[in-house]
């Protein structure tokens, strides 16, 4: 013993600091996450909320945060997650940013990271970002002109890869994003893409006709996956597609400021209110919309698939041209 310091005990204390120093470092985003997604799996009704806690997670705060421990994040860290999504998807982005602060929360009561949690909204995020009920009042979903849908398909047509299919594919359908990007193999069914519900906004099954252009799309991409269409390359290969695939290739090809891939939807519905004369009740259903009087929802109960598979049709020929050949 020197000047009254156990060198036992001084050994213990640095071997202590130094395991705590190492145990901060492992203590990834990716790694608190999925405990606390075990953590409240028992208080959740089923599987699908903890499937979307961790989808929502891995995509959008994974690439920024995911191997970061968790020490080190801070608030700059959290915009970059955040700022992408802010405006387009309002309300995925209030998700992300809740689910981040809870993780950052169960970091702090581990000891893993001292101070105000960085995704906390009041007096933090709230000085870089718009308050969401704002920006849920803003036009999100922009909707190229439908006259202008033709040239847009031409050049979409020069480019490769699953992210280019997917939007083909999507704009052909009709479909929502998620719907297209969850789309498997058994779903297909001969000319028609059978959804489930639990895959739909509505909870309700929708079958989707699949015109000639929208089959010869998905018959060219690989089927060794259930997904349809997956990520070709790096450690996510062969698994499902990035819900920023399409967005980003439509900022790619200078679309960004003018288009998003939910509102090739608003163009195929104002393209066939317009200029086409297939029934309204057709159109709705054909975007998996509730009609809102509810005589009218009884009365159309049927899918109308038959129509549909028509409208489908003429939009298919009108969006690629063919019809004007």
């Amino acid at each position: 013993m020197r000047r009254g310091i156990d060198p036992q005990a001084e050994k213990d204390a640095a071997r202590a600091a130094q395991a705590a120093a190492e145990a901060k470092q492992a203590a990834t985003f990716n790694v608190l996450a999925a405990e606390l997604i075990e953590s409240l799996k028992p208080g959740w009704r089923n599987a699908k909320h903890a499937d979307q806690w961790a989808n929502t997670l891995e995509t959008y705060a994974g690439p920024v945060l995911g191997e970061m421990p968790v020490a080190d994040i801070t608030r700059d860290h959290v915009v970059e997650v955040l700022r992408p999504i802010w405006t387009d998807k309002p309300e995925t982005a209030g998700r992300v940013r809740g689910r981040i602060e809870k993780v950052l929360d169960l970091a702090k009561a581990r000891g893993l990271r001292t101070g105000d949690n960085p995704a906390a909204w009041r007096g933090n995020l709230d000085a870089e970002l718009p308050p969401l009920a704002k920006v849920r009042n803003v036009e999100h979903h922009r909707g190229l002109p439908y006259a202008e849908a033709p040239a847009f398909w031409r050049e979409l047509e020069t480019r490769t890869g699953a992210g280019a299919a997917a939007l083909r594919f999507a704009i052909l359908t009709g479909c929502r994003t998620g719907e297209v990007l969850g789309a498997q193999w058994e779903e297909i069914q001969g000319e028609t893409w059978v959804i489930p519900g639990e895959r739909m906004k509505a909870g309700k099954e929708h079958r989707v006709p699949l015109t000639a252009e929208a089959l010869a799309v998905i018959e060219a991409q690989p089927k060794a996956r259930p997904f349809i269409f997956t990520q070709p390359k790096g450690k996510r290969a062969g698994e499902k597609l990035s819900d920023n695939s399409m967005l980003s290739l439509l900022k790619r090809m200078g679309y960004g400021e003018h288009a998003t891939t939910h509102g090739f939807r608003s163009t195929l519905k104002t393209w066939a209110g317009e200029t086409t004369a297939h029934p309204r009740e057709v159109i709705e259903h054909a975007l998996a919309h509730r009609l809102k009087d509810k005589a009218e929802a009884a009365y159309q109960r049927g899918t109308l698939l038959q129509k549909r598979r028509q409208l489908m049709t003429d939009w298919a020929a009108y969006v690629t041209g063919s019809a004007s050949e």
